[in-house]
């Protein structure tokens, strides 16, 4: 049993897009509403694009800097206050929560897609050059 989930932990850290296809397609089939399951599927799978990108630095360059990941969370947290405070004058803490959430999904889901090309061309490279 361990094996099962360390071995379903490294497929959903590794290709994060798994677990936010499984969380869409199992939230779709129970609410049948597309936005809610596309919110769903982003809110459970964010901690995935996170690891993903902390695991894809790593492969890279060799370099453990999980301190910078929490300060560029830390970061995204402020921003998020700050405009919802802006806006609405207040604030409403689990609305900051969400969106502070959101914004972390779309930053690491950008990240992933950037370090991953980026070790794709430099393993291809590798590769051509030995």
């Amino acid at each position: 049993m361990p094996n099962v989930v360390s071995s379903l932990a490294a497929i959903f850290i590794t290709l994060p897009f798994v677990g936010y296809i499984l969380f869409f397609v199992s939230a779709k089939k129970f609410t049948g509403n597309h936005r809610r399951s596309v919110q769903f599927a982003m809110d459970m799978s964010t901690l995935f694009f996170v690891l993903s990108v902390h695991y894809l630095i790593i492969t890279i360059w060799d370099k453990h800097i999980l301190w910078v990941i929490m300060l560029i969370m830390l970061i995204n947290a402020f921003v998020v206050v700050l405009v919802h405070y802006k806006v609405k004058g207040e604030i409403i803490f689990h609305k900051v929560l969400k969106g502070f959430w959101r914004v972390n999904f779309a930053f690491f889901f950008v990240a992933y897609l950037l370090l991953f090309s980026i070790g794709l061309i430099s393993s291809i490279t590798k590769i051509l050059t030995t």
